[in-house]
């Protein structure tokens, strides 16, 4: 199945992608900014997903909250999400109801600032805070993906901080913050709208001119700063985090090529091939084989700039000794660096892959995510057709290769989670 693809830019440098397909009656619009928390500066972490937040605060002529009542009362649904080089925006609704959702998005796109009030800045915090708290602070492991990349990146490097920020820097954020942060980077030239389903295409031009095309362009936007780590470690860190957790629990990264490029293909079924379902090697061995582990994965961080990074994430049951847990993560990694995969991890492997695709392809939102994902990245959207092949051109010498020179013990960074001791009470 070929996904249709018609892309365009406005004068304004918004770039469109219709992609339309008249299988069920609903459409989805996705937006794409190329801003997340590595384009935050020093004192302001966490401002990129704290600012998705005040998006949906309301606009000129949306009240707040009102974005989302006027999709749900649609039939539709809704939301965003901020990650470390973007933030997306989407909706999915009827097919009738599409002038609505371009509308909502071009609203705020173009008039968000008349609406923002420190009220809604000070509930919005507090909102934030309270996420932290709830899936970071109290969570058992919470804390992993921010002490990971921290652990992975040098503290001058764009994605070393904490992507939902501290308290401090949530509290030091001002209105005039706000403000800066959306002119900066909350422009038509700094996005990528995607409109994919059941919709007529000269139609939504039509709507797609009428409603964004007015937009001015945004001004100069601070460029990232050199982005390049060495490919590997060489003396990789390690750090052990005593906390009440239930098991210990180890994180293995590996720095690999950067998202999208030919070698990251084959780190990503290497991934597979580690730790993707009961068949994958960790599972396999930790969990199955020694039983020293209650769950055992892998996966690839998808970090188009610099490096990407390749995690085997393995957690222990309550009486694994987490030195012996490390040591087997270790013994397995070590096992593909000396052997290399077989053809048939490698097909098992693909087939994964290519079902996971073709199921992400049947959701018109999924669909037009990935429109979004590869037109921001790579100025590339037709490579939502290409991908497979991408995938299926991957040899098992070429992922042995890249396990032979990214997973050797010099480009293996350690997080380690260890269960606190128990603490007994002494009789009065």
């Amino acid at each position: 199945m070929r996904i249709p693809i018609d892309r365009y830019t406005l004068p304004n440098g918004l770039t469109v992608i219709l992609s339309p397909d008249h299988t069920t009656p609903v459409v989805a619009v996705n937006l794409w900014y190329h801003v997340g928390s590595a384009n935050e500066r020093a004192g302001r972490t966490g401002f990129a997903h704290l600012f998705e937040h005040m998006l949906f605060q309301g606009s000129a002529n949306v009240a707040a909250n009102e974005h989302f009542e006027l999709v749900q009362r649609a039939g539709g649904t809704l939301n965003g999400s901020t990650w470390l080089d973007r933030t997306n925006y989407y909706e999915t609704v009827p097919s009738h109801q599409l002038a609505l959702a371009l509308w909502l998005e071009a609203d705020r796109m173009a008039r968000l600032l008349p609406a923002m009030t420190q009220e809604k800045l000070d509930t919005q915090r507090d909102v934030v805070k309270n996420e932290r708290r709830w899936s970071v602070d109290n969570q058992p492991y919470g804390d992993w993906w921010e002490r990971l990349p921290a652990l992975c990146f040098p503290a001058t490097h764009p994605f070393h901080h904490s992507l939902i920020g501290s308290f401090e820097d949530l509290d030091a954020a001002s209105l005039d913050d706000i403000r800066e942060f959306f002119a900066t980077w909350y422009a038509p030239d700094n996005a990528v709208l995607t409109i994919c389903g059941d919709f007529e295409p000269a139609a939504a031009r039509a709507l797609v001119e009428e409603l964004f095309g007015p937009i001015p362009r945004g001004g100069a936007r601070p460029a990232l700063p050199d982005m390049s780590v060495a490919p590997v470690f060489g003396d990789p860190p390690h750090a052990i985090v005593t906390d009440d957790v239930p098991a210990p629990r180890v994180f293995v990264a590996m720095r690999v090529p950067p998202y999208g490029t030919t070698d990251w293909y084959a780190a990503s079924v290497l991934s597979t091939v580690l730790g993707v379902r009961a068949g994958s090697r960790l599972s396999r061995a930790l969990v199955r084989e020694q039983r020293i582990a209650a769950d055992a994965g892998a996966f690839t961080f998808d970090l188009a700039k610099g490096t990407d990074l390749l995690v085997c994430d393995v957690t222990g049951h309550p009486e694994t000794d987490g030195d012996a847990l490390e040591a087997a993560v270790h013994a397995v990694l070590d096992a593909i660096v000396a052997d290399g995969v077989t053809d048939g991890e490698v097909a098992r492997a693909l087939a994964l892959l290519e079902t996971g695709y073709a199921e992400s392809l049947q959701s018109a939102g999924q669909r037009a995510d990935l429109l979004s994902r590869y037109a921001t990245y790579f100025g590339e959207p037709e490579r939502i057709n290409s991908a497979l092949e991408r995938y299926r051109a991957v040899t098992a010498d070429a992922v042995s290769a890249v396990a032979r020179e990214r997973c050797a013990r010099t480009n293996r960074a350690v997080l380690r989670y260890e269960p606190a001791p128990a603490t007994t009470a002494v009789a009065a």
